[in-house]
């Protein structure tokens, strides 16, 4: 069953300024807890017990707050970068979230993305993954204002998800991606939304302790179609301004009372 992943939360924080001057950001609050907190107990609710942190802006923060895990049934590993951080490709093969596993996908969640997706549909996805031989699956979502056109295009699906059955628990089926490119072919683009299952090998290329982007390895997999994905047609923000992140609390605090 899979049970590893990885959060990242090594970013600065740029845009958040200057609430991120003194907080790193996934511990904003958020609806009475911090974002990386609602993170954490979906993950365990879903099933995940071993959890991978990368950090570097004020990362004793981090490790202060969540400590090794246990009040939520996790258990914590904390990777921490040097000032500047590795960026998301550099970061992942740096931690190796995947541990000994090096044939099983692990789920990697943006630590300033908040979301009610559910955590407990990645083990199907990864297995469908496996079976398909893709490297990666990424959770799109439709595109927010500041994201108009989008990241990938959905090229249809993928074969071994659409003999899995109908009814409510049917996995969903899962689609080959492509880069959306200039000019668009007429399909709708959808925005990554910062939730992912990877395969360890497509970070076999990207050597540990240095800088390495993500976006160049995911147009890559898509080449050689083992990039694959589905939209997330629910609750998502990427809580990236002060503005967003006032608007989300106010909602969830209104969802509550």
């Amino acid at each position: 069953h899979m049970n590893k992943a990885m959060i990242l939360a090594a970013g600065r924080g740029e845009r958040m300024r200057p609430l991120t001057d003194h907080t790193p950001k996934p511990l904003l609050a958020v609806g009475g807890q911090p974002l990386i907190v609602w993170h954490l107990k979906a993950l365990s609710a879903a099933g995940f017990t071993e959890i991978t942190i990368n950090t570097a802006h004020l990362a004793d923060q981090l490790h202060q707050a969540l400590g090794d895990g246990q009040r939520w049934g996790l258990s914590i590993r904390f990777s921490d970068e040097p000032p500047g951080a590795l960026e998301t490709a550099g970061g992942i093969a740096t931690a190796r979230p995947w541990g000994q596993q090096t044939n099983e996908p692990f789920l990697v969640v943006n630590g300033d993305v908040f979301t009610d997706w559910d955590f407990a549909q990645a083990p199907s996805l990864a297995q469908a993954m496996v079976d398909e031989k893709q490297l990666a699956c990424l959770m799109l979502v439709p595109n927010p204002s500041h994201h108009p056109k989008g990241d990938f295009q959905l090229m249809g699906d993928l074969a071994a998800s659409t003999d899995s059955g109908e009814g409510p628990d049917a996995p969903p089926s899962l689609q080959r991606l492509a880069r959306v490119t200039e000019p668009t072919s007429g399909r709708e683009g959808y925005t990554y939304s910062g939730i992912g299952l990877f395969h360890p090998a497509l970070f076999a290329q990207t050597p540990p302790g240095q800088r390495a982007a993500l976006a160049p390895l995911l147009f890559k997999a898509a080449e050689q179609q083992q990039l694959c994905g589905l939209v997330h047609h629910g609750q998502w923000t990427d809580v990236g301004t002060p503005a967003r992140l006032a608007d989300l609390d106010q909602a969830l605090r209104s969802q509550r009372d």
